[in-house]
């Protein structure tokens, strides 16, 4: 199928929308052209979609921290397994549970590649918390992080376990920092940022609506709060300040909401009737995000219809003799 006109515009603004000047790379990479450019724009039709209109649940990937040492990753292999009373899956598909199988993974990490001492002045594992929603099926979320691990972690050993006694069923990732090849995980905001998109397409593939955008490219005010900001307000230090805080407009900001303004225009511009209901979705949603000035479309007088013509009702006045 032969592209578009707008099919550039949406993936040229999208591109940039939804995957940051990371991924532009200044290179002599191959042209979008035909049915590759037609492919990547309704890819990204079906995102904004999720976003402007189905408002998709967003995915949560987070680093939580990480061991120093063999006695604090032990700690935390018993802390997610719960002593052994869940079960826990590693790095090869094994299932197993009970403090006996959780003690031959403490020994298998303290002794496999370099030995982790007991006490380490670097980091020797990294702590990973995949999470959804509540109502997420937890089977799917422990199967989506199943295959995030194989595509991410594969160089790494790692221990994984299903936590369901909360409102949002997660996934804990233990894993172990250096890899079979003697290379070292530090993840980046790149890598958070790649994490997030895999999980996300892992759960699709799953039937599960899920996006992984930023909140600045969403045009969330949202604002978390610090814990120092919590304390020192609990002790009368600081005023009240979150979500209704002034947004500060940044130059990401600003870039959003343009990319989301021509984003807008393409789809309006269409012949596809799909697209310009799309593009209305995409007005509705943009309007109130910070660095958008929205201008409602002025009312156009009524017409009258060829051949008909409006009738005015006439005032009658009462006869003489008549009583009110």
């Amino acid at each position: 199928m032969t592209a578009s006109p707008i099919d550039g515009v949406l993936v040229e603004w999208g591109d940039r929308l939804f995957y940051g000047s990371n991924r532009i790379v200044r290179s002599r990479t191959p042209v979008l052209t035909g049915a590759g450019l037609h492919t990547r724009a309704n890819a990204l039709r079906q995102r904004i979609q999720a976003i402007v209109v189905r408002h998709a649940p967003q995915v949560m990937v987070k680093v939580t921290g990480g061991g120093r040492g063999m006695g604090v990753i032990a700690a935390h292999l018993r802390y997610i397994s719960k002593s052994g009373r869940l079960r826990f899956e590693d790095d090869r598909g094994v299932v197993r549970d009970g403090p006996d199988a959780l003690r031959d993974v403490i020994d298998q990490w303290r002794c496999g590649g370099s030995r982790i001492p007991e006490h380490s002045e670097r980091r020797e594992a990294f702590n990973i918390m995949l999470s959804m929603p509540a109502g997420t099926p937890p089977e799917i979320v422990r199967n989506a992080a199943r295959e995030f691990a194989k595509a991410e972690l594969a160089n790494h050993r790692y221990v994984m376990v299903l936590h369901t006694h909360q409102a949002n069923p997660h996934v804990h990732l233990a894993v172990r920092a250096e890899g079979r090849d003697g290379r070292r995980l530090n993840p980046r905001k790149q890598d958070l940022r790649r994490w997030r998109e895999v999980f996300a397409e892992k759960l699709r593939g799953w039937g599960i609506e899920a996006d992984a955008s930023s909140k600045l490219t969403r045009g969330s005010r949202h604002r978390n709060q610090r814990l120092w900001e919590r304390k020192a307000r609990e002790r009368g230090r600081v005023g009240e300040r979150g979500a209704s805080a002034d947004t500060k407009l940044t130059p990401v900001r600003r870039a959003a909401a343009r990319a989301w303004c021509e984003i807008a225009k393409a789809l309006a511009s269409s012949d596809d009737m799909a697209d310009r209901e799309l593009g209305r979705s995409v007005v509705n949603y943009a309007r109130w995000l910070p660095g958008v000035r929205y201008r409602a479309p002025e009312k156009q007088p009524q017409r009258e219809l060829p051949g008909l013509e409006r009738t005015v009702a006439q005032k009658t006045r009462p006869e003489p003799g008549w009583e009110r």
